[in-house]
């Protein structure tokens, strides 16, 4: 069995039984349907449909006028490409038929072009690729000295260890975010929704009418959410009772009990997981608890061939279906219900449909429950409903046997689709009132359900990336690699595999002889990042020029070669996807692709950024909030020299140097101020001096030195992370200033290590948590104010502190200063915040320059 590891496209021709593809960045693993659903043949043909199509990007010049999805279709009624070119004669399109004719030799140098070598000699043996069990003590040493407290238990347990008797190991921690610059959250759980991921409010009278049937016929106040849950756990679900929806009688009589209710759950299955490109297969409804149903649209045969058997017998005409359920969907007076919704009204929205008003149950736990539990759906049934729903994998199936959601039974589907617009409502009545009784109504009806729409614009938009850009970086840095890797040969005196650790390590610590090298479990000697930092700190050059090529090559890998993968071909954009419900803080993650983690540090990141560009006639503008986080701590924590200092616009960290070590502004040496940079930034994240003097390249003394002056300089700061400590321990949660809650259930944990790191993450999460507040406040009032002034910019992008728009050239000097205003103002008139936020906004050609 192989296993692949790419996004690379050209490797789709090696799939066959026993080997599969997997794609790190979309996190899928690519077997014959996907290469089906790319290319429209199965993987022994694919090069045939590449000799047509042709790649411009690696020069196959294949058959003008002739595209993947033309390709396909020429191929399957021929069978292969030689015989399509024997045959193009007979093609009844007169165009096709004179390029095929007029291009055939060119289609098969195509061929030859894109076929890879499967000759290719190996030079090393299939032992050396081996996965040996991990050394206990080197792996749980290791994260023990990360303080990974969690993570190391489910090592420890996996591997048959006790975390106890081993030692942490000692490791260099360099400081995240570098140089002040903001990171995003990670996740605080390994589930995530089943869909990549989800303001409208609704009416008072909608909700007037929603709270009445949750509160009963009487009307009273319902505070018996206990009640409620053991009710709602108490109702079987009953897959034998949902129907399959085959009239559009019936259709209209589901639709007509939503609208007379005045809200209804609703859920969509798709034949992909990304919004963008996937088709509607069917919708479930569900309008009270064990009354759901399931409207198949596009399930087709299980026959061979791409097409199967055709669309199966007893579903509805998709457009005839969509076009009932489409008034409903937009009608203000019924509220629909779901479960990450913003995947499914992206999805809606490509078909021209609107869904609004909305709740959402992800959104909902999010806010009442936030912490290190996951908000997927299946999580919450089982978490609150005592409830395990049918697996995706039951009815699609895993790995090789898997097929997408429109090959499914139509029985099977509707069990498991109705199933999960059951189980969303009856999760939706619970949360209702968990939400009310956690009273966090606002943080909801303001900072989560209003971000779902813009959002839902946002990744329709997609930005405008420039392939021959990415394709030119690709070369350039292909053509550095090649010399980085001339010399690394020279300096070891003899050629090698600069990309097998195996080979590098003998030449390093083998035939070359330098000291500090250490060897794995399998034997081999380590090359990982911090051995050849090590090395290369003792004044070994050929140490320094690997580390250099390893940054090229992840650059290629992982951003110039894989975003051109995901442009869309019908937009010519990439589309990313934001997580609202991913991080403990409120932050967004993005994803497919991320482009949160662009590298701006170096010249050849900040080189990526060039592709992404603006339109003809067009600019982006980059508006970033400056130093958000420290003037939120300046607020919080009432610090008056960090206030005056934010008040007076001077520079913050030349400020705070001048403060803790008494030398003048004017005129101060750099280095004294990165000092004072990095103590700045590494408050908010409770650096330990053990990590400042890593960062600083300094004694753990004097590390510590510089903390104690900093506390002593800035008491109200000492006073706030204590404050906030033990209010963390008092109360199992701390809050933004916006009443965002992030619960810490395990703060009193007897683990010192996992206390600890609990007690750093309490003091950062509200100041995190609320700069995240802030940019989500922003991010939804800043359409209805540019529409308010009669400007068409667009908002593309969110990353960390920095909101991305598409102006029209026209349009950028009245644009930048109502962005400007809409962001510095965003606290308000929820809070005055006693420091102002400032805000850079630049236009340009490209997102490096307006950056």
């Amino acid at each position: 069995t192989v296993r692949i590891v790419t996004s690379d496209k050209d490797l789709m021709q090696l799939v066959k039984p026993g080997v599969v593809l997997f794609d790190t960045m979309k996190d899928k693993e690519i077997s014959e349907p996907e290469v089906l659903e790319k290319f429209g043949v199965t993987p022994d043909k694919v090069v045939d449909v590449q000799a047509l199509a042709g790649d411009s990007v690696d020069n196959v010049p294949g058959v003008p006028g002739i595209g993947v999805k033309t390709g396909a279709e020429l191929i399957n009624t021929y069978g292969n490409l030689e015989t399509l070119l024997e045959k193009a004669g007979e093609i009844k399109q007169q165009k096709r038929r004179e390029n095929l004719i007029q291009y055939a030799d060119q289609a098969r140098i195509s061929k030859r072009l894109v076929t890879l070598d499967e000759h290719v000699p190996l030079t090393d043996d299939i032992s050396d690729f081996a996965v040996d069990k991990p050394r206990a003590g080197d792996i749980i040493g290791f994260l023990k000295a990360l303080e990974f407290s969690s993570f190391t238990r489910k090592v420890a347990s996996a591997l048959g260890a006790s975390v106890d008797d081993i030692d942490p190991v000692p490791v260099e921690i360099k400081f995240w975010p570098p140089d002040g610059e903001n990171s995003n959250s990670t996740p605080t759980s390994s589930s995530f929704p089943r869909k990549r991921e989800p303001s409208l409010t609704t009416s008072t009278e909608v909700e007037a009418r929603v709270d009445s049937r949750l509160r009963g016929n009487d009307g009273e106040e319902s505070n018996h959410a206990a009640d409620m849950e053991a009710h709602l756990c108490a109702m079987p679900v009953v897959h034998a009772a949902y129907e399959t929806v085959t009239s559009l009688d019936r259709l209209t009589q589901w639709i007509a009990t939503a609208a007379d209710q005045g809200f209804c759950c609703i859920d969509t299955e798709t034949d992909s997981l990304d919004a963008m490109v996937a088709n509607i297969v069917g919708v479930s409804l569900a309008t009270a608890p064990g009354k759901a149903c399931y409207i198949p649209l596009a399930h087709q045969g299980q026959g061979e061939g791409l097409f199967g058997s055709g669309l199966l017998e007893g579903q509805l005409n998709r457009d005839e279906a969509l076009a009932l359920l489409k008034p409903l969907f937009a009608s203000a007076a019924v509220l629909k219900i779901g479960q990450n919704l913003k995947y499914d009204m992206l999805l809606l929205k490509r078909y021209g449909i609107t869904v609004t008003p909305i709740d959402d149950t992800m959104l909902l736990s999010y806010v009442f429950e936030s912490g290190d539990v996951g908000h997927g759906m299946d999580e919450l049934s089982q978490r609150h409903l005592g409830h395990k729903p049918i697996a995706f994998k039951d009815v699609a199936g895993s790995g090789k046997s898997s097929v997408t959601f429109d090959r499914v039974p139509i029985d099977r589907a509707t069990h498991y689709a109705a199933e999960d617009a059951d189980v969303t409502l009856r999760l939706w009545m619970l949360f209702k009132q968990k939400l009310l009784n956690a009273k966090k109504v606002t943080v909801y009806e303001t900072l989560e359900r209003p971000l779902v729409p813009v959002l839902v614009q946002m990744e329709s938009e997609g930005i405008l990336v420039d392939r021959a850009v990415l394709a030119r970086l690709s070369q350039e840095f292909a053509t550095a690699q090649a010399l980085i890797e001339t010399d690394i040969h020279k300096l070891a005196g003899t050629t090698f595999n600069i990309g097998s650790p195996k080979q590098l390590g003998d030449i390093l610590f083998g035939q070359m002889g330098l000291q500090g090298g250490r060897k794995t479990a399998t034997g081999a000697w380590s090359t990982d990042s911090d051995t050849l930092e090590d090395v290369a700190a003792q004044g070994v050059p050929m140490a320094k020029r690997v580390l250099d090529w390893r940054q090229l090559a992840k650059l290629r890998s992982t951003y110039t070669d894989a975003l051109q993968t995901y442009i869309n071909p019908q937009t010519g954009r990439v589309h990313t996807s934001y997580a609202m419900a991913s991080t403990s803080t409120g932050r967004l993650s993005s994803t497919d692709p991320n482009l949160q983690n662009i590298p701006v540090r170096t010249e050849e990141g900040r080189r990526i950024r060039t592709a992404f560009i603006a339109p003809p006639g067009h600019k982006l503008v980059s508006a970033d909030y400056s130093q958000i986080e420290l003037r939120v701590l300046a607020h919080v924590a009432d610090i008056p020299q960090l206030k005056k200092a934010f008040a007076e616009g001077l520079d913050i960290h030349a400020m705070t140097a001048s403060e803790m070590f008494g030398v003048p502004i004017a005129g101060m040496d750099s280095a004294v101020r990165r000092r004072a940079k990095a103590i700045n930034f590494g408050i908010i994240y409770g650096i330990s001096a053990f990590g400042l003097s890593n960062q600083l390249g300094i004694s753990r003394e004097e590390a510590g030195d510089y903390i104690r002056t900093y506390f002593k300089r800035f008491p109200g700061i000492k006073s706030y992370m204590d404050a906030t400590k033990a209010f963390a321990h008092d109360k199992a949660y701390v809050e933004t200033i916006f009443g965002r809650r992030m619960h810490l259930p395990r703060i009193h944990s007897s683990n010192p290590s996992e206390r600890a790191f609990l007690e750093r993450a309490a003091i950062n999460a509200p100041i995190q948590g609320s700069a995240a507040d802030i940019i989500r406040r922003a991010m939804i009032r800043m359409l209805p104010a540019l529409k308010a002034e009669d400007l068409s910019a667009r908002m593309l992008l969110q990353v960390h502190d920095e909101l991305i728009f598409e102006v029209p050239d026209s349009e950028v000097e009245q644009t930048l200063p109502v962005v400007k205003r809409i962001m510095e103002k965003a606290a308000e008139p929820a809070l005055q915040l006693t420091v102002p936020l400032q805000v850079d906004a630049r236009a340009a050609r490209n997102w490096d320059e307006a950056h």
